[in-house]
């Protein structure tokens, strides 16, 4: 299927960099069509206009590829093999670092192309304008998000104005919810699509989102930031979240199983993925190197040289205590997640495709009988039942020295002991080495291959050690994740009844055991006081693991402070997330070339934390 073409013209391409200026909406100033018309000409052709939306939508990857800004600080991942805490893990972050400052440019380079667009497509082109509408209203609320209040604009900004006052988070997010309801009602916009275009279900889906965040936002008070306690002083932008989000999971039953959803096969026909930030191979005008993403090689340890037919990997954001023992006894999440089993090379094919960690992906290949290098067990499964499957594989833990690299392994994770299994010649095991540690605790060391990797944004066709090589969609709006913002919002709204019904129906399609209340749910990482808020927090950590949801979620319920002091190694207490003056860093700060180069902004306007 066609995707959004993000080829632009080399004229263009410079026209869209020339910036002026770094104020709050970068300002741009921009030629067009070489020495044939003037840009405020050329963007209101069809050619001009085309392109414009091409380089806005190009304008999401920056934004789709944040993983630290939106993972660390949480209570799933940390780094392994030894290194070190980021900033945002342990919290350390200033008004002065680097990443929080491209995530704000990023954020507002996205919302002025949106804005961009909408002012070139006018009345003729309706289509462009909802498209327009609904970039700015993802764009602000991936910034408010992170920042809070941030000055708000519906203009397109090619001056150099450094006049943007701040905007409270009631008038942005109202601001939002009317763009999407233009977005929705509009008859130029088709009900879904597949190519990474604007479609009325990721409209719905986001606007779920978003009042979703205002309630939180604007109808909840903090009473007590350690133990996660609130009141609600308002339930109608919840009760209008699990509205929009009824509209979109409309006629979308999780029928599919969670494997097949995440396959690189059914990535252009998914009927669940309903908007994606688009990487088309070949249409990348570049070296293909360098025109994917990495998000592949993130979520994972260390696998050893690709040389020897495993994937590149950064040993970081890999499995911690915490998210490990969150997977449940006949949940298929665990296995469609991760990479469970990872084949040998062999030396003498040297085929990536049909041999190594990818010959997963071969359909054409009997996997029952590839040699395996490493397989991982999670909490759940016992040491009998564990070993019963050792012997029932034992043909495919045979290595033969002269095809294959890497001595096979099998890991038995279990919360403070980790089981390492070898094998002798004939693949039978042997007993097992037992690592008495918890699994932060291993992570901190320099062991290897301890836990897998998440296989979500794997990219089959692509060349072995690369970074920047997996050209695989990222979904950011999808079905499953709207059901649980259903679920959040029901519960929010009071009815807990219909939270229940959404929950289940992610979790009845995974296979994990049904609830029918909060006392048939157990894993061993559940904290004091558990209330329907944590099982919905464990059920995005199932669902949306490794999607880049998990502090905007924590934010968003106010359970950050509760959550890192839990389960952050990094984090001890929650002084650790405090500024000297005792404040709770809640947002990202403000970053200060932002404040100082803003005339309507200054240093009172920072987030408290920083």
């Amino acid at each position: 299927m066609k995707k959004i073409s993000y080829i632009i013209t080399m004229a263009l391409l410079a026209l869209m960099s020339a910036t002026s200026c770094s104020d709050f909406l970068e300002a741009e100033n921009k030629t067009a069509g070489g020495d044939k018309m003037d840009p405020e000409t050329y963007f209101r052709t069809k050619e001009g206009l085309e392109s414009f939306r091409a380089y806005a939508f190009l304008s999401l990857k920056n934004l789709a590829t944040a993983l630290n800004i939106n993972d660390d600080g949480t209570d799933l991942y940390m780094p392994c093999r030894g290194q070190g805490a980021s900033v945002f893990q342990d919290y350390s972050l200033t008004a002065e670092t680097d990443e929080v400052k491209d995530y704000y440019v990023a954020c507002t380079g996205l919302i002025n192309n949106a804005n961009g667009l909408i002012n070139y497509s006018g009345e003729e082109y309706k289509r462009y304008r909802a498209e327009g509408l609904f970039l700015r209203a993802y764009g602000y609320y991936l910034m408010t998000q992170q920042f809070g209040a941030v000055p708000y604009s519906d203009t397109y900004i090619q001056s150099a104005s450094r006049d943007y006052p701040r905007t409270d988070l009631e008038t942005i997010y109202t601001n939002c919810e009317n763009d999407l309801q233009e977005v929705i009602n509009s008859s130029e916009i088709p009900e879904i699509t597949h190519d990474g275009s604007v479609n009325k279900k990721a409209a719905q889906a986001l606007l779920a989102k978003i009042y979703l965040a205002h309630g939180w936002d604007c109808n909840t008070t903090l009473t007590d930031e350690n133990a996660g306690t609130y009141t609600i002083t308002s339930k109608e932008n919840f009760e209008k979240a699990a509205q929009a989000a009824e509209a979109a999971i409309s006629g979308i039953p999780l029928t599919q199983s969670f494997e097949d959803k995440w396959l690189p096969s059914n990535e252009d026909t998914n009927p669940e993925t309903f908007f994606a930030v688009q990487y088309d191979k070949a249409g990348w005008p570049g070296d293909i190197s360098d025109g994917g993403h990495e998000l592949d090689i993130y979520y994972s340890h260390y696998y050893g040289d690709v040389a020897q037919g495993q994937k590149y990997s950064t040993s970081n954001k890999a499995l911690n205590t915490r998210s490990l023992a969150l997977w449940e006894k006949g949940d298929t999440r665990w296995d469609a997640t991760f990479m469970t089993t990872m084949y040998q090379y062999d030396n003498s094919v040297a085929d990536w495709t049909k041999y190594g960690y990818f010959a997963y992906y071969n359909t054409s290949v009997d996997k029952n009988t590839l040699p395996i290098f490493a397989y991982y067990a999670p909490t759940y499964v016992s040491q009998a039942e564990f070993e019963a499957y050792l012997t029932a594989h034992k043909s495919q833990f045979v290595r033969d020295p002269n095809k294959h690299p890497k001595e096979p392994h099998a890991n038995l994770l279990h919360d403070g002991q980790i089981f390492v299994y070898k094998f002798d010649a004939e693949g039978n095991f042997l007993t097992p080495t037992i690592t008495n540690q918890n699994l932060n605790d291993n992570n901190r060391g320099t062991s290897l291959e301890t836990t897998p990797c998440v296989k979500k944004w794997d990219d089959p066709t692509a060349s072995m050690g690369g970074k920047t090589i997996s050209y695989r969609d990222i979904v950011v709006l999808h079905a499953s994740e709207t059901y649980l913002t259903a679920a959040e919002a029901y519960y929010m709204a009071g009815n807990e009844t219909a939270a229940f019904e959404k929950i289940n129906a992610v979790r009845d399609r995974a296979g994990a055991p049904h609830l029918n209340s909060l006392a048939d749910y157990e894993v061993s990482v559940m904290l004091s006081n558990f209330t329907l808020l944590d099982l919905i927090l464990d059920e995005r950590a199932r669902e949306c693991y490794a999607e880049q949801t998990r502090w905007v979620d924590l934010r968003r319920t106010r359970q950050l402070v509760r959550y890192n002091v839990a389960y952050n190694y990094f984090v001890t207490s929650a002084e650790d997330m405090k500024n000297i003056k005792g404040e709770t860093k809640w947002y990202r700060p403000i970053p200060t070339s932002e404040i100082s180069g803003n005339d309507s902004m200054t240093e009172e306007d920072q987030n408290p934390g920083y």
